[in-house]
């Protein structure tokens, strides 16, 4: 018996699979308990107009992080972070990717999630960095951040 996984089910498929498997664990557990479907044909054309639709979602996602990126990467995008400092230069604490996003949305109205930035480690000096933000499994971007001293 063909039937439609609507869940991942160890050693036989992942969720949205159509898999072929006896008619009694077909009726008696996958359908029984909720996970698996018969594969007629209605079935087969709704499963094929959600991947469609899913395709579809993911394409727009890749192009949004796409267009996010270009603006990240403007040459006049750099994020500038006033931070407390000692005599020496040196920066009472870290700057976190907490800051680094709040300062972005602040600054140019940029709104990036503070786990998409990938800090090797926090920042913890002045100057200049290159932080890498991963927008999409396929597009990473660079903040150029520029950590300024506010003490006088």
């Amino acid at each position: 018996m063909k039937v439609i996984l609507l869940e991942d089910v160890r050693k036989k498929g992942k969720k949205g699979q159509i898999i072929e498997v006896s008619d009694g664990y077909a009726n008696n557990y996958l359908i029984k308990n909720g996970l698996a479907k018969t594969a007629d044909s209605g079935a087969i054309s709704e499963l094929k107009a959600h991947n469609k639709a899913k395709e579809r979602m993911e394409a727009e996602q890749l192009e949004e992080a796409k267009i996010l990126k270009q603006k990240i990467e403007d040459e006049g995008t750099i994020v500038t972070i006033q931070a407390k400092t000692g005599e020496d230069g040196r920066l009472f604490g870290t700057i976190p990717s907490k800051q680094i996003a709040e300062e972005l949305n602040k600054q140019y109205k940029i709104s990036v999630d503070k786990r998409k930035i990938d800090l090797e480690n926090n920042l913890s000096a002045l100057g200049f960095y290159n932080v890498e933000v991963k927008l999409h499994p396929e597009v990473v971007a660079n903040i150029r951040v520029k950590v300024e001293s506010n003490s006088k």
